[in-house]
């Protein structure tokens, strides 16, 4: 996903340089993933790869995601904005993947730009009641008005419902577990509000290997939050930002050629 405008330096925020490695592993999983699903022949019984390593891809473009948009950014909006061109960009190479079904579904850069979008929005809602801004009802009312959207989007986008639903859990994680201080009783609760984020992790996928695949990656999220990344160091070359931008499309736009081209 496109980097984010970077807010004013904030010595509270944590470091973000493992987010160097994690678009480094994230394409790499994801190309897996796709390349063992739509181009390689089904009798090289590669499907395990798809089941395992492709797992690791979308929870951690959804860390990246729910990460920048936490700590890294003033304007999470524009972030999902710039999110959604690509996935309007991708929508027609995507389209054109060989699926079992017939129905119009949104690329996962959908699912990452609503799925942000959602997680600024419950945030806003709560900084301002915290701050007397905004009463229980409309705190009630915006949450509500949230969920309705979010019943009705589920059903048009990659991963659905629970797919809408990893970046605010993720959100609401990441900011406990940084802002815990160091006594048991206050991580205690920072590790609770992690417990609906690793139980909807588990239920991302069917298989007990991709389960496993997910719930690893989601957790070692969690445990960079609490403190880890400080001890990563930057990532040793960094990616190319137009690389960055235009893999998703363009990897997707390069295997419909190589599905439809006539033989």
């Amino acid at each position: 996903m496109p980097a984010p405008a970077i807010a004013v330096t904030d010595i509270s925020r944590p470091s973000s340089s493992w987010t160097g490695w994690g678009q480094w592993l994230a394409l790499a999983t994801m190309t897996i993933d796709h390349l063992t699903r739509y181009v390689l022949p089904a009798d090289w019984d590669l499907a395990w790869a798809g089941s395992s390593i492709g797992r690791i891809a979308f929870p951690l473009f959804a860390a990246m995601v729910a990460w920048h948009g936490l700590f890294n950014t003033r304007h999470p909006l524009r972030y999902a904005r710039r999110i959604l061109v690509i996935g309007l960009v991708a929508q027609l190479p995507y389209m054109l993947m060989p699926r079992a079904s017939d129905a119009l579904i949104l690329n996962v850069c959908f699912t990452l730009a609503a799925g942000l979008t959602w997680g600024a929005w419950l945030r806003d809602l709560s900084e301002r009641h915290r701050h007397g801004e905004l009463n229980a009802r409309w705190l009630a009312l915006g949450t509500a008005a949230s969920l309705v959207a979010w019943a009705l989007l589920g059903d048009w986008v990659e991963y659905g419902h629970r797919g809408l639903l990893l970046i605010p859990l993720f959100m609401l994680a990441m900011y406990h577990l940084h802002h815990a201080g160091e006594s048991l009783a206050e991580r205690l609760p920072a590790v609770g509000m992690a417990v609906p984020l690793l139980f909807l992790a588990g239920l991302m996928n069917s298989s007990d290997m991709a389960k496993s695949f997910t719930v690893a990656t989601t957790l070692m999220i969690l445990l960079l939050a609490a403190g880890a990344a400080r001890h990563v160091p930057d990532v040793t070359l960094k990616m190319p930002r137009r690389l960055w931008l235009s893999w998703y499309p363009g990897h997707f736009a390069l295997i419909a050629l190589i599905v439809h081209w006539p033989v």
